[in-house]
């Protein structure tokens, strides 16, 4: 029997009803084949083939050693998925009116489906939703054949077909392509399937999301024979709930009136099987006690007749409803209110019907701006503004400072990826500080939610298989959204832009109701692209340049704005901003000598550049910028199997080194020796190489050390970027690249995939903290600044003090000084000239360290902050033993203690098999820390038992490390 969803009827029930039953696809017994019929397993919905492959043992786990290799046979060949749809028909109602509708919430991605042996439909696009109305298929079947089956083609020849049609245009080779090369542009599918410089390329296939039977039928109550049957004769397959102030719209760029009325804004598609001449719509949210009128709506006109008997294609209807503005309390990012939502409850009556039905979703009201315009000359003036245009986010009529991550596809195969692991990474995200998060442009576009009860569709079910935007509205960090177009050209063919609109107002209208959402980029870095060919004088460059202006200027932005009033539509990711907003106008290179446009990014793999603060862009927003790192040692003991594979430049490791991409089908990576020596030079540069008697220490500690560097360097790039707040360029934003693991495999992340928490991301902690105290060191001129910066919208005040001390731990010297800071501002404690001038006297830049931190008043809270300084690199510095002493307390609970020397970078590694994070008594993430000799640090694991394999570690198995490791046992 198949699985039912209940809803609730508010009308009573009536002589005559219509009976709907949502069937998940799920319940079929689906079998999974390739192309000659070699190979037959059973297979499963949501799934991919890959993961039925593995269940049924024919291959082992993907993500295991060298399996990314050995596993490229799948993408060669075709799969075919069949379910016996039996058990579905026998729940039929016998009715001559009843509607069967096939939904399916996404199909990775090239699938010909057929269903009793009657063809339904090819479909060619991850990112849609497909419904087909399938009740003729149903009712005749051809030969007694009772199959639905979806015959996958293999995207990889799908693309290699698709480029090399008459009507392809060939593209300009920019940079390095990634595995599968030349074919991604083509298919409407994740673009880092096909490889990318952080992941695995595997290109998978499967019905990789939710999908199901619904059947709407015209019946009696007496007839329905479920007890479970849910009484409407209506689906509605997609929704937009789009909440602005009143007379403002977001494609003019114009600032909206705070103190204008609240619209809610309701699109429906509603498929019915009765015509409902004069349905309408309420709205209310109970918490507020508050409901609107009932709202007319446009007719339903129900099935017609003959081949316009179809319910495929929905009806949409359009409600507005206005709230005053002091009604509903605002929603803001967490560091800067509270995350606000409330139940909407949606009653759809269907007038001369007499029936009418409920379904709820949960929303926030709040206003989110791009600033792209210039800065008046009078600001510019007043506030010594570099003059330019803007380039930061408003939300609330206020601009703030954006501090983030940029996130990724969180598993090579969507279809097993879930809530507990997706909400981690954003808790932890929250949990450092963060309050945006970038959805990468070459990913997939992120889901909304799981929970059925909030699923703003009727009758309600689940839609897919993890939750995104409704944690981000819960938790309170904004979303930055794009759609799926990265780092290539792409074509104007119809046939593709067709299907692109399509994707594109399906999912600008799914996720307008979440709060989180901050804007829709057109991509990723593609801009810069197309002008680097136009400067270049490539031929054919202005074609591709005019290519461009079409998709993104023009098309996209169109589309975009016909599915959203109040999110803010961008080019791209990556920008050098715009000439006009109304109407958009890209600026490319048009630019006046010595202003600032758009946003930047930075990606320097010199080792000496570093820390080098003059190679830092001079930006109003940075929206990417990283350097890569090696996973712990314990996530490498997920997927290396044999003793020779733990060394930092084993073939195995190496192979999952994907900087700089292959750009072929080459294995291992012959390219992946750069990416290594650039983690390895900088270690040695920066740090103490590592190198002991212990073989396997020796790669732990360069694995370590490498999360160190990338810990040091985006660090210091953090601390320049929210100096700039305060300094002409108003630098208002900086996410950091990146902030997850797609594998365990060198990446730019700051958690891996296990969900252990990098260096990185206990750092990120700290400097993403409200007010922060960071040292400014110029080498070439040997010039120190401390300063201390705050990103509140109020002025702050509160004490800073620093201390040099040597590296047996004594303290030198001391300085206190109280300060305050304007909003969104900096405040400048200290500057010094010459070594000798600022050092202790008789030291030397390699025998100290300085200690700074602070305590301020945020509020009613009080916050601390603590950062660290070294004038000279810690691979020449004298350290000494630490001889670092670790007492386990009551729970997880470790106190550490330095009966030696300063150990920098003290670090507590978790066991294998667990996953949380270490906290100081405060609850504030600690590790990663300078320990001093007669200052201990308490912390205590916070274990996420539901992601740990193991739910009661033994305090035994956590180990501590600091640099002084690197080269002793």
């Amino acid at each position: 029997m198949g699985r039912f969803f209940g809803v609730a009827l508010l009308a009573g029930l009536l002589p005559a009803l219509a009976r709907a039953s949502v069937f998940s696809l799920s319940e079929l017994p689906w079998s999974l084949k390739n192309q000659n019929g070699s190979i037959v397993v059973p297979g499963s919905v949501p799934s991919q083939a890959h993961l039925d492959l593995l269940k049924a043992g024919v291959i082992t786990e993907p993500l295991l050693g060298i399996n990314e290799f050995t596993e490229r046979w799948i993408v060669n060949d075709n799969w075919t998925y069949t379910a016996d749809i039996s058990s579905f028909v026998k729940t039929l109602p016998k009715s001559s009116t009843q509607k069967t509708l096939l939904v399916f919430y996404g199909i990775d991605t090239i699938a010909n489906i057929t269903l009793a042996g009657h063809p339904i439909a090819w479909v060619n696009n991850q990112f849609q939703q497909y419904v087909f109305d399938v009740s003729d298929a149903i009712a005749s079947p051809l030969g007694k054949n009772t199959n639905l089956t979806l015959s996958f083609e293999s995207a990889w020849y799908y693309g290699l077909n698709a480029s090399t049609r008459p009507d392809a245009e060939s593209f300009p080779a920019v940079g390095v392509d990634f595995e599968y090369v030349g074919v991604r542009n083509w298919i409407r599918k994740v673009q880092s399937d096909f490889g990318w410089d952080w992941g695995p390329a595997f290109v998978p296939s499967g019905i990789h999301k939710p999908a199901y039977f619904i059947t709407l039928s015209e019946t009696t109550s007496a007839e329905a024979s479920d007890a479970q049957s849910i009484n409407t004769p209506i689906l509605v397959s997609q929704s937009s709930i789009d909440i602005f102030k009143q007379g403002y719209a977001a494609v003019t760029g114009v600032a909206p009136n705070q103190a204008a009325p609240w619209i809610v804004n309701v699109s429906l598609a509603v498929h019915s099987v009765v015509a409902a001449p004069r349905p309408s719509l309420t709205l209310s949210i109970p918490e507020l006690k508050l409901s609107s009128k009932p709202i007319s709506l446009h007719a339903l006109p129900g099935p017609g007749k003959g081949s316009n008997a179809s319910i495929s294609s929905p009806t949409w209807v359009t409600a507005q409803w206005s709230i005053p503005d002091s009604i509903p309390e605002r929603w803001f990012p967490h560091n800067l209110g509270t995350p606000k939502l409330y139940n909407l409850s949606l009653t759809l009556d269907l007038g001369g019907a007499g029936q009418s039905f409920t379904f709820q979703t949960s929303v926030g009201f709040r206003t989110i701006q791009l600033m792209q315009t210039r800065y008046p000359d009078a600001e510019v003036a007043a506030r010594g503004i570099t003059p330019g245009d803007q380039w930061h986010f408003e939300v609330n009529g206020k601009a703030f400072y954006s501090l983030g991550t940029n996130i990724i596809p969180f598993d090579p195969f969507y279809a097993r990826i879930s809530d507990e692991q997706v909400r981690w990474v954003i808790q932890s995200a929250v949990q450092s500080g963060q309050n945006m998060l970038r959805v990468w442009g070459g990913g997939v576009y992120q889901p909304s939610t799981t929970s059925v009860a909030l699923t703003a569709n009727f009758p309600q079910h689940a839609t897919d298989v993890y939750s995104f935007y409704s944690v981000c509205d819960e938790l309170g960090i904004l979303a930055w959204s794009e759609f799926i177009f990265s780092d290539d050209f792409y074509p104007l063919n119809d046939w593709l832009i067709d299907s692109v609109n399509e994707e594109v107002v399906q999912n600008v209208r799914r996720i307008n109701k979440h709060a989180s959402t901050a804007q829709w980029a057109g991509g990723n870095e593609i801009e810069g692209i197309v002008q680097q060919v136009a400067e270049d004088g490539f031929p054919g460059s202005t074609h591709y340049l005019d290519e461009f202006v079409t998709l993104f200027q023009d098309d996209l932005h169109d589309v975009a704005y016909s599915a959203t009033n109040s999110v803010p539509y961008t080019d791209c990711s990556t920008t050098h901003g715009v000439l006009s907003v109304d109407p958009l106008i890209i600026r490319f290179g048009n630019a006046t000598p010595g202003e600032i446009y758009g946003n930047s990014e930075r990606y320097d793999y010199s080792a000496p550049d570093a820390f080098t603060i003059s190679t830092f862009p001079v930006s109003r927003f940075v929206n990417e910028f990283g350097f890569h790192s090696m996973p712990s040692f314990y996530s490498w003991e997920e997927v290396l199997q044999s003793p020779d594979d733990f060394s930092f430049n084993s073939e195995v490791v190496m192979s999952r080194d994907h900087h700089p991409p292959a750009g072929s089908l080459a294995w291992p990576n012959p390219n992946a020796i750069q990416g290594q020596e650039q983690m390895s030079d900088a270690v040695e540069l920066w740090l103490p190489t590592p190198g002991t008697s212990d073989s396997n220490q020796t790669f732990a500690q360069w694995c370590w050390s490498t999360q160190v560097f990338q810990a040091m360097t985006m660090y210091s790039q953090l601390a320049f970027y929210r100096l700039g707040a305060g300094r002409p360029e108003n630098n208002l934003g900086a996410l950091v690249w990146q902030l997850n693991d797609i594998w365990q495999g060198v990446s730019w992340s700051s958690i891996e995939y296990s969900g252990r928490w990098k260096v990185l991301h206990y750092v990120e902690s700290t400097i993403f903290q409200p007010v922060v105290i960071n040292p400014f060191w110029t080498a070439a001129s040997e010039t120190l600044e401390i300063a201390v910066t705050s990103d509140r919208w109020e002025s702050v005040s509160g004490q800073a003090q620093w201390t040099w001390f040597n590296w047996e731990g004594k303290a030198l010297n001391t300085t206190h000084k109280t300060f305050t800071v304007p909003t969104l501002n900096n405040s400048i404690l200290y500057q010094e000239v010459g070594l000798s001038n600022i050092l202790p006297n008789g030291t030397a830049a390699t025998d100290v360290w300085l200690h700074m931190n602070l305590t301020a008043h945020v509020g009613q809270e009080t916050v601390t902050n603590e950062q660290f300084f070294t004038p000279a690199s810690l691979a020449n510095a004298t350290l000494v033993d630490p001889r670092i002493e670790v007492t386990h307390g009551p729970g997880l609970t470790f106190t550490l203690s330095a009966k030696g020397g300063v150990a920098p970078w003290t670090w507590l590694d978790h066991p294998s098999g667990t996953v949380g994070f270490f906290a100081d008594k405060t609850g504030h993430p600690l590790n990663g820390f300078y320990l001093v000799p007669g200052a201990d640090r308490t912390v205590t694991f916070q274990l996420n038992a539901a992601l740990s394999r193991v739910k009661t570690p033994n305090p035994s198995d956590f180990v501590v490390r600091s640099l002084w490791n690197n080269t002793h046992v």
